[in-house]
């Protein structure tokens, strides 16, 4: 008992020391647990048995994939198929080819080299996407892309692993004439109800266990969380969260399959139900933890004596297997239109090999596929090139920050037509204003820099201009010198204030409407000249508190007399403090904006009171 709890003080101080000092240096988490593994494991060895604990560790993994499976509903799935089926399904079998054609050139036999191409197509899932997030990079098309990748092949390992038992049979040593039998490679992989069946029997075993998690996510998850949600008991999702976790993982383990697939497939089923939402907050704190000590598994686990036997090999077939791979998402980034940082992100981040390979390779072991010393041989290659992914990943930073965009900007629309109203920016806030007007009567000009939306707006029979509307040429050929509105809501403030300091200084009788991200951007557009300022979120929170106030106990006609009492009094202070703001100081630091604002709060208090009389006395 003491000898556990010490291990696991271990691994948990190694990660609150390293992790935190990995992400302040800019390295990321990842690099941060696995370093904390070689710290404690081969240089220190204050931890033994890592290959038992990585068995635990992998949930980490599986919990990760139930999420995102949680996250794809079938439909998200068929829309992505160009992408799933084109560029990971182009990665996957060039990069199988690749990987065969080389290993049998070095005189490995068919199979096995059919194998080895399998689980060096595959990338790691969890070093990627984690990382992805830490740095912000999921959302960019390099992002997106190698996200469409590590689904598609997230989805192949299931046929892999359908694949890999037709591929067993009398083996030949890598470098020797010697036959390997089939009762060779079987001690300390585990046994599983496929033990002994012929390829074809594994086959069909494996795809009744897919069918079966299927229909009962399908036929059976209802009434179960039903079921669950009758007691009232919120520990009860954490436990039914965990016990299809851990329920599928044990299904699988029994034919031979990878539990986190069969997590992923039970995710993608529910990711339609009403509960995936309470099912994600269940499992994400298991997940997060579970997958820090993945990558410390990994860390510990690497075998330095045997790394140092043969140096050269393990360096040369991992350097290989970057270089090969990386020139192969290249290729296919340039084919499926990635460009610049992009195209860079695309390829070094899928690179290396990943935690399925160690499935994978302990499946190809039990089936006689692979020799026990190619199968070691494999499996550091594996560990080496997911611990070299986060360098990767920081010299994509070092490239990022030096590579200048090469493409050249588009040129701003010819503006052949003018109006009495202009509008600057068409996101969110300026449609709404755009749909309204025009469909009152009165005709606009809409111009915005962004070339997308604009766009779509022609795709749905709406004119617009591309161009940056703070540029006094474009307001010039949209017609501001004879304009009666001006309506300014891009979206960055800045640029806001700007287009209407200007446009108030050419035409002072010009009418400004301007978009306000806050209290302090009205200040600012107040000083730069608008004559009425709409705050992005203030008439939605007051139509909120509204309803509020009539489920607090107010009638609708008292609610609705307090919401208008609050706009007003909010309309005339804005202008009074406006007065007393400046843009030099923090308003924490300006005595008299403090103090009037705390006499025009209680103003308030006193004007909804008055409010909420008067409309009693009316009601009586």
């Amino acid at each position: 008992m003491e000898s556990t709890l010490f291990q696991a003080s271990i691994y948990l101080a190694a990660a609150v020391i390293a992790v935190p000092i990995a992400a302040r240096l800019g390295l990321g988490s990842v690099l941060g647990y696995l370093l904390a593994g070689i710290v404690i494991g081969p240089v220190l060895h204050l931890v033994s048995h890592t290959d038992d604990l990585r068995h635990y560790a992998e949930f980490g993994v599986v919990m990760m994939l139930f999420i995102i499976g949680l996250e794809l509903e079938p439909r998200a799935l068929w829309d992505m198929r160009h992408r799933l089926i084109g560029l990971g399904g182009l990665q996957i079998l060039l990069t199988l080819g690749a990987v065969t054609g080389l290993t049998m050139a070095f005189g490995l036999d068919w199979r096995p080299a059919v194998a080895a191409g399998m689980i060096f197509a595959l990338s790691s899932t969890a070093i990627v996407l984690q990382t992805l997030s830490e740095k912000g990079l999921m959302q960019t098309n390099g992002g997106r892309g190698a996200f469409s990748v590590l689904l598609t092949q997230d989805i192949a390992v299931i046929p892999m692993l359908v694949l890999l038992p037709l591929l067993s049979g009398p083996l030949i040593a890598l470098g020797s004439g010697t036959e390997i039998t089939d009762d060779a490679g079987h001690g300390g992989h585990g046994m599983s109800l496929v033990e002994g069946l012929p390829g074809w029997g594994v086959a069909l075993v494996t795809l009744g266990a897919i069918a079966l998690i299927i229909l009962a996510g399908v036929y059976g998850a209802r009434p179960l969380f039903r079921y669950i949600n009758a007691a009232r008991l919120p520990e009860m999702f954490t436990a039914v969260a965990l016990l299809i976790v851990v329920g599928i993982a044990f299904l699988m383990g029994l034919v031979g399959l990878s539990p986190a697939l069969g997590t992923f497939l039970a995710g993608v089923v529910l990711a339609n139900s009403e509960f995936r939402h309470q099912l994600e907050a269940d499992i994400e704190p298991f997940k997060g933890l579970l997958l820090g000590l993945f990558f410390i598994t990994v860390g510990a686990g690497i075998d330095f004596a045997d790394f140092l036997r043969e140096p050269l090999l393990l360096l040369g077939a991992t350097a290989a297997l970057i270089l090969v791979k990386g020139a192969i998402l290249h290729v296919l980034g340039g084919l499926f239109h990635l460009k610049g940082r992009d195209r860079m992100l695309f390829t070094l981040s899928l690179a290396q090999a990943g935690e399925f390979g160690f499935v994978l390779i302990s499946f190809a072991l039990q089936q006689n596929v692979l020799t026990e010393e190619l199968g070691q041989r494999m499996l550091m290659v594996v560990a080496l090139s997911m611990l070299i992914t986060p360098a990767l990943f920081i010299l994509y930073d070092t490239l990022s920050a030096k590579l200048v965009e090469k493409a050249e900007p588009r040129a701003d629309d010819r503006i052949d037509s003018q109006g009495p109203i202009i509008i600057a920016g068409i996101g969110r806030f300026g449609q709404i204003v755009n749909r309204l007007v025009q469909n009152s009567g009165f005709q606009t000009v809409v111009i915005d820099h962004d070339m997308q939306t604009i766009e779509l707006m022609r795709n749905f029979g709406m004119k617009g201009f591309f161009g940056d509307p703070t540029r006094p040429e474009l307001l010039h050929a949209a017609g501001i010198g004879k304009a009666k509105v001006l309506v300014a809501a891009l979206d960055d403030p800045k640029a806001t204030t700007k287009l209407v300091r200007f446009a108030k200084r050419i035409r002072p009788d010009l009418f400004v409407i301007a978009r306000a991200r806050d209290r302090t951007h009205v200040y600012e557009l107040y000083q730069a000249g608008a004559d009425k300022m709409v705050r992005e979120m203030f008439d939605s929170s007051l139509r909120a508190g509204r309803y509020v106030l009539e489920e607090a106990g107010l009638t609708e006609y008292e609610a609705a007399a307090a919401e208008q009492t609050f706009y007003r009094h909010d309309r005339e202070t804005m202008r009074e403090l406006a007065e007393l703001w400046d843009p030099g100081t923090h308003p924490a630091e300006n005595p008299a904006y403090i103090k009037r604002s705390q006499e025009l709060e209680k103003d308030l208090e006193t004007a909804l009171f008055a409010a909420l009389e008067a409309q009693r006395r009316e009601s009586a």
